[in-house]
């Protein structure tokens, strides 16, 4: 078999429908668009949300809540994750994230959840006093970065 004797499985290819071609073509005179109105027309559709001019949902359901443009939001990292490295290891972001234990580009807080069972010095951006205190319970070093 060659190159140029390749051909699709029978069935497999259907050739594109050409609409507004002609009443034989089966899709002719108004092409599949009905009659008139507005959906008939080129440009003619209807933005999502609106409902016949009367008050959209989104505009009659109150507005609630606040969003802090300050906030800055952290990937967390158990205390009890940390006993997989050896004693006396710098545990730093990179390291983190070369054992998965961070996914994605945040900055890294360490919470107190679980036992620390090594001296570690860990360094992430920010820590809670709980895992602060366990860390140093271990005699290891808690450093902000």
């Amino acid at each position: 078999m060659r190159v140029h004797e390749l051909r699709p499985k029978a069935g497999s290819h259907q050739k594109k429908t050409r609409r507004g071609r002609g009443l034989g073509s089966g899709l002719g005179k108004t092409a599949g668009r009905g009659h008139k109105g507005q959906k008939a027309r080129a440009g003619g559709s209807i933005r999502p949300g609106f409902e016949g001019g009367q008050m959209p949902l989104q505009r009659r359901l109150p507005k609630r809540g606040f969003k802090n443009p300050f906030r800055v939001e952290f990937e967390v990292v158990n205390v009890e994750a940390l006993n997989r490295f050896d004693p006396d290891t710098v545990v730093t972001v990179d390291l983190l994230k070369k054992h998965r234990l961070v996914r994605r580009n945040l900055p890294v807080k360490i919470l107190g959840t679980g036992d620390l069972s090594r001296a570690l010095v860990v360094q992430a951006n920010a820590f809670s006093q709980s895992a602060k205190h366990k860390i140093e319970a271990a005699s290891g070093r808690a450093e902000v970065v």
